[in-house]
């Protein structure tokens, strides 16, 4: 089943300031318009566009297979246990925070920075919204989605990247490009593959990203994160 989305995506500057380091703290005036100048520019100005493509799944104690991709990595296939089918997903917002980012690194680092901030969230929120469109049409098959898991989370190696590139056709279907290194070019761009399931009970509830290993992530934690905290906006 292959699909795309393309429309519009909102920088959420509560978001933002948690990818700035703000935890609760008193923030300053001039960060929040900074955040909120930047926001307004990067929703002006960025492209959103995304693909994603429906695959049977077969998985067993360290191998997943995609059609006809296999993938070795034990933290997916824990992941995708129970599944007999996932999404290979594919989304950019494009260009814009690069070009803002370059731009403001010249001339004013800290709204450069919080560019970064900002574009973190629009990539965020836009790759939410298109997980909720491949949530409603498998909601109307019985199915169920485990939480998105990409290329570079646990021993689910970043050079699976460029198996993902080749099936999706991400160059010419969303324009991303992948450096040497296997990074994504535009940078706010994002590879998952999402598995999907028919047990209501092991579906993704968006909480926790407990399933990856990397316990020392400042962002582990991104949905339960301090409730408690000031909402700004």
């Amino acid at each position: 089943m292959p699909g795309g989305k393309t429309g519009i995506m909102r920088a959420d500057r509560k978001e933002t300031l948690r990818y700035l380091g703000y935890r609760g703290q008193e923030i300053k005036t001039q960060i929040l318009q900074m955040i909120e100048e930047a926001a307004t520019e990067l929703e002006r100005s960025s492209t959103p566009k995304s693909i994603y493509r429906e695959y049977e799944c077969e998985v067993t104690s360290d191998k997943i297979k995609l059609g006809e991709f296999e993938i070795h990595s034990k933290n997916l296939a824990v992941n995708l246990k129970g599944c007999e089918r996932a999404v290979l997903l594919a989304a950019t917002i494009g260009r814009a925070a690069d070009y803002m980012i370059k731009k403001y690194s010249i001339s004013n680092m800290a709204k450069a920075t919080v560019v970064q901030a900002a574009g973190a969230a629009c990539i965020e929120s836009y790759v939410d919204e298109v997980e909720e469109a491949i949530r409603k049409d498998a909601a109307k098959r019985g199915l169920y989605l485990r939480p998105r898991f990409s290329p570079g989370y646990g021993d689910f190696a970043l050079d699976y990247q460029r198996n993902i590139f080749q099936i999706l056709e991400c160059n010419k279907r969303i324009g991303v490009t992948l450096t040497e290194g296997n990074l994504m070019m535009p940078s706010k761009s994002v590879t998952a593959i999402i598995g999907l399931t028919t047990k209501e009970r092991e579906s993704c509830q968006m909480e926790t990203c407990s399933l990856c290993d990397k316990t020392d992530c400042e962002f582990r934690a991104h949905n339960t994160a301090a409730e408690g905290e000031k909402d700004e906006f």
